[in-house]
């Protein structure tokens, strides 16, 4: 598998639209569960902080469970 390198973190951005999904950080947990992606809260919790670098999959996951275009994941970066 391979990861998006955050030499730029999009964390904000992903904590922006989730927030404007009004999920919680578990919320998004449990989905990708659901779509067979075991993740903890803290492993997210790390990829919106930046920490951690993010798999392609699991930005796949994330559009379609944000319902939003990959653009909106580096608007203003």
């Amino acid at each position: 598998m391979q990861k998006f390198l955050q030499d730029i973190s999009i964390g904000d951005n992903l904590q922006r639209l989730r927030k404007k999904k009004g999920l919680s950080q578990q919320d998004v947990v449990t989905k990708l569960q659901l779509q067979g992606r075991s993740m903890s809260r803290a492993t997210y919790a790390h990829i919106e902080q930046g920490i951690r670098n993010i798999y392609i999959s699991d930005l796949i996951l994330l559009k379609n469970i944000l319902n939003v275009s990959y653009g909106e994941f580096f608007e203003g970066l």
